[in-house]
């Protein structure tokens, strides 16, 4: 591949051999560059044209062949094998081909010289010796001189020789004129695309020859490796797929890259160790350092480096490895013990360099013996803090382990063995209850302790062992303010504690006492009182009650005095009290107003951020607050933290219209993922009404009847809490069960009928209508739109409107049918909801209205942004005032209007007020005739 140039000149040379012409070639480059397939071709090409070949290797054994394949030797003998000598490198042995006789080893040149003096006296013959600067150099030069002196005979010698080896080369023992110098270039771009056809069938685009040239320099050997590998493991050769190669161990890549490697001078491997282990960015002094190299020496072996597509430079006086799948294989090809003391020498150089706690800690975590040094503690224990702040509490337990040998915890300093409780409460809660409850006598200071009884509750609460968590909160009540404080936080953290398992919520809501009298004076009260209205609003217990005992906490709490996990608890218990707008109010001060928020409780808040969003109708903000709750992880490695991201979003998709997304997100988490916390519960209802939309009624009936089933047992009876009913409903009216659809329906009236919950009111009100086949069922949708007129829920009071109207539409009434699909078909398209706003035209046709489908349709693709400023231009202002209105550039603006011309198909302001569909008064809506909204 891309060898034409290469392979012409050798070409050339063979043709002159044939006819009687003395020479010599030196095949030249870095290693893995494709010297030994040229010299190769050079050898099908010479017995192409009748010459004899003998080829041998100056490092490794091979089969020496004298023309044809019965290789009729020297002097009638078989030369069968060429290796090495045990006495000299590069030094060959001449085999007999009978047993009988025995030949003495010998040196290249006394066999050269016979194959010079008898094997070319019969025909011209190719001499092939690949690594010859492995070889002994001596014996090369004199083969050269030999050859130069017998320039009459029709000999090739063809020499394999690597870039930066011995300086004296062949060159300098022959006249130019018999010699020629052939230099493999590295692979193209283009040349990438050809290796991908021949190895894959396949095509490859641009970016990826780019990314791939970047990668491995061109290098065939390490082009044809990676593109292997890559094909092999099922991964897509594509840009983003080169890089998820990273992640991967690719074995035919890794095998190439180690031989290059170890093809190097020692200095050579000893830096790309260095490099491997500091990572990307390495600087020269930092390398130099960790190689034991001078800085020159350094610089210069990862020059070589370079040249063979193992390392570039990433910056001045910076190294890096050419690709993560070379970094990997150079650690795996690094002698463990080796391995070991470079992590311990650079974790030693980092901190000596004050670079960060995090960097220093991940060498330590390499080096055992060293993380426990004292040093290294102070380290690791910095490093594990912060990653604690930013909830990885895995990767704190793995550094605070490091720090304590095991079984000796005794001997360690109390606060390291509570450190390690507290990173092990959510990880492995055994392990936190032992290393508690061994060093909690022996905590004096309360700026240990308590976080550390925090921690031992929570872990005996999800264990199950509520009742000794009950003893040691009681243990902790010594009769003083203080301890009645103290005990309040406990008592507040246990309440949480058990809503992470079914098992614990059980037995504590039989034990524990839910009053909610308590005054909210103190941040450990308020976190208490959260707690307790939050449980109680679950189970459709006193809501009223709880609705002022969290009033009574917002109006005193702030996120700088009270824990997010009080202020979060509050603005549940309001999203429970079907109040979404005054919660997404608490989670917005809570995301935006600080950055106290640890990052293990990011996600959960933008998960509930994005549910009040979603109930709201706001659903670009319930899709771009769950994602950003979902981040990169992928659907295998979901668990219950972001289950309920995962559920919000499934209903956002699908109040969008969005079916395709939805079926992808919900395929994308395995059924083993799913365990007993109550967010799976939301999940498999938003599946449920996921596979109703996708007519499989009965699959949705089963996933709604597990989320109910599942929702009894974590004692979640409030219809406010998730509309698995409503959708469980319309799933048993799909396959024709009115009794169980109006069972639910009546179960969810009366409980938000004596909660007070508006919302699930109207839509239990609009599934009873749905379900009832009785002449009062107009009514029933009648009195479902009016209770949800008023409750804040704009896509649900739309949805009911939607339905109110099929029903008027089948008894006959034409014209109320249209004036309350109008509405509906309106507040959906302004809302965004397609899939609504879908089924309101439909109707709206069916009931002899034309509406503007494309025109509403399009602007619903408008970011809010643009609305905004499409909106506004429509009523007549101009870009400055919209500007000023915006408290943006009028820049700003004309770039939100373009794209809105774009997106709408429009050629100017004078079409957005028929384009956006404004709303026009119920009178201009004729009775009859098809007339236009």
């Amino acid at each position: 591949m891309e060898r034409e140039r290469e392979t012409a000149v050798l070409r050339e040379l063979v043709r002159r051999t044939a006819s009687g012409r003395a020479g010599l070639v030196v095949v030249k480059g870095p290693g893995g560059i494709g010297r030994t397939t040229l010299l190769r071709a050079l050898a099908h090409e010479a017995q192409r044209r009748g010459l004899r070949v003998v080829e041998t290797a100056g490092a490794r054994v091979r089969t020496l062949r004298l023309g044809a394949p019965d290789a009729a030797g020297v002097d009638g003998q078989t030369l069968a094998r060429v290796g090495r000598s045990r006495a000299s490198v590069g030094q060959v042995r001449v085999l007999p081909a009978s047993p009988a006789v025995v030949a003495p080893p010998h040196g290249p040149l006394l066999t050269y010289r016979q194959v010079v003096g008898s094997a070319t006296a019969t025909r011209p013959t190719l001499l092939s010796i690949d690594d010859a600067d492995r070889a002994d150099l001596e014996s090369v030069r004199v083969l050269v001189r030999m050859l130069r002196a017998r320039h009459d005979r029709p000999v090739l010698l063809a020499l394999g020789w690597r870039d930066g080896e011995e300086s004296a080369a062949p060159l300098e023992w022959v006249t130019r004129s018999m010699s020629e110098v052939v230099r493999p270039r590295p692979l193209t771009g283009a040349g990438i695309g050809t290796v991908v056809r021949r190895l894959t069938d396949g095509t490859v685009d641009a970016g990826f020859q780019a990314d791939c040239l970047s990668a491995t320099s061109g290098i065939p050997s390490l082009v044809t490796g990676l593109v292997a590998g890559m094909h092999e493991l099922g991964l897509p050769l594509t840009s983003a797929g080169l890089t998820a190669a990273g992640e991967h161990d690719i074995p035919v890549f890794g095998e190439r890259a180690r031989r290059l490697l170890h093809g190097q001078p020692p200095a050579a491997v000893s830096a790309a160790q260095a490099v491997a282990v500091l990572g990307g960015g390495t600087l020269t002094t930092a390398g130099a350092g960790l190689a034991r190299l001078e800085t020159s020496a350094f610089a210069r072996s990862l020059r070589r480096l370079e040249a063979v597509g193992l390392a570039r430079g990433s910056g001045p006086e910076a190294w890096s490895l050419a690709h993560p799948a070379v970094r990997a294989a150079v650690l795996r090809s690094t002698p463990p013990r080796t391995l070991t003391d470079l992590h311990g020498r650079a974790a030693r150089l980092l901190h000596d360099s004050g670079a960060s706690a995090d960097d220093i800690a991940e060498h330590l975590l390499g080096a055992p013996a060293v993380a426990r040094t004292p040093w290294a503690r102070t380290v690791l224990r910095e490093a594990a803090g912060a990653a604690m702040l930013h909830g990885a509490a895995e990767h704190a337990v793995e550094l605070l382990r490091s720090c304590v040998t095991p079984g000796h915890e005794d001997a360690c300093d109390p606060a390291l063995v509570a450190e390690l409780g507290v990173a092990e409460s959510r990880v492995d809660p055994e392990a936190c209850i032992g290393h508690l409850t061994s060093v909690l006598d022996r905590l004096t200071d309360p700026d240990l302790r308590l976080p550390a009884l925090s921690a031992l509750v929570g872990a005996l609460t999800r264990t199950g062992r509520t009742g000794h968590a009950a003893a040691l909160l009681a243990a902790q009540d010594n009769g003083s303010t203080a301890g009645r404080a103290r005990l309040q936080l406990l008592e507040a953290d246990m309440l949480m504690a058990a809503t992470d398992s079914l098992a614990a919520c059980s037995s504590l809501l039989e034990t524990v006492s839910l009053r909610l009298d308590l005054p909210g004076a103190s941040p450990e009260e308020r976190a208490l009182l959260a707690g307790r209205a939050f449980l109680a609003t679950s189970r459709t217990e006193r809501v009223s009650q709880a609705l002022a005992a969290v009033n009574r906490v917002l109006r005193v709490a702030t996120p700088i005095t009270d824990s997010p996990v009080t202020l979060a608890a509050a603005a549940a218990t309001l999203t429970y009290a079907d109040r979404p707008a005054d919660a997404a109010h608490v989670y917005q001060q809570l995301l935006e107003g600080t950055d106290t928020v640890p990052d293990r409780l990011r996600s959960g808040l933008l998960a509930l951020d994005g549910e009040a969003a979603q109930r709201l109708g706001r659903l670009d903000d319930a899709l771009r607050t769950t994602a950003e709750a979902l981040g990169s992880t992928p659907g295998p490695r979901f668990t219950h933290h972001q289950a309920l991201a995962v559920a919000v979003r499934l209903h956002a998709l699908l109040d969008r219209g969005d079916v395709d997304a939805a079926e992808v997100l919900a395929c994308a988490v395995p059924p083993d993922v799913i365990d007993d916390a109550w967010q799976w519960n939301e999940f498999l209802g938003a599946r449920g009404r996921l596979r109703l939309v996708l007519e499989d009624p009965g699959a949705a009936v089963a996933d709604l009847t597990e989320c109910g089933r599942r929702q009894d047992l974590w004692q979640r009876a409030n219809p406010a809490v998730s509309p698995w009913w409503y959708w469980a409903g319309h799933a048993h009216l799909a396959v024709g069960d009115r009794a169980e659809a109006g069972r639910l329906a009546t179960r969810a009236e009366e409980l938000a009928r004596a909660s007070g919950l508006p919302v699930a009111l109207g839509t239990a009100l609009e599934l009873l209508a749905s379900a009832s086949d009785e002449p009062g069922r107009l009514q029933l949708f009648a009195d479902a739109e009016s209770t949800l007129e008023h409750g804040g829920a704009p896509l649900v009071l739309a949805r009911a409107r939607v339905a109110r109207g099929r029903a008027l539409l089948r008894a006959g009434h034409t014209g109320e049918a249209r004036t309350v699909l109008r509405l509906a078909w309106e507040e959906s398209h302004t809302l965004g909801a397609r899939a609504l706003h879908d089924e309101a035209h439909g109707l709206l046709l069916s009931a002899g209205a034309r509406p503007r489908r494309s025109a509403a349709r399009r602007s619903g693709e408008l970011t809010r942004s643009e609305r905004q400023v499409a909106r506004l231009a429509a009523t007549g202002r101009t870009n400055l005032q919209i500007a000023e209105v915006l408290f943006v550039t009028r820049r700003t603006v004309e770039v939100h209007l373009t794209s809105v011309y774009r997106k709408l198909g429009l050629s100017g302001r004078k079409e957005l007020r028929g384009a956006l569909g404004r709303p026009r008064p119920a009178g201009d809506v004729l009775a009859k005739g098809g007339q236009e909204l």
